[in-house]
């Protein structure tokens, strides 16, 4: 259940959206549902979840590079974002593992 969780994401809005509102982002595995993303959140850091959202990125697109040895044809990487609300008066901690 806990490599549905793959890492935390660490940009500047989701540090904001953490601290004024008490939502976190990771990085998920792809065919892993709300349900168990909110499991797996509560068991690892031990805190209380809300709510759920997930967004799919990549789409497995094709896009094609113009190398000196010819045209090379590469696919995105497909991954999945959530962000997790948690219960008012409790927080994460990401920065305690690095």
């Amino acid at each position: 259940m806990n490599n549905m969780i793959k890492k935390p994401l660490l940009t500047e809005k989701a540090t904001l959206d953490s601290e004024l509102n008490n939502r976190y982002a990771f990085v998920v595995d792809r065919r892993a549902n709300k349900l168990e993303i909110k499991d797996a959140i509560e068991n690892l850091y031990g805190v209380t979840v809300e709510n759920v959202r997930t967004m799919t990125y990549g789409g497995g697109k094709a896009k094609r590079k113009y190398t000196s040895r010819g045209v090379a044809e590469q696919t995105n990487s497909i991954w999945k974002k959530a962000i997790v609300t948690v219960a008012e008066g409790e927080d994460i901690n990401l920065y305690d593992n690095i």
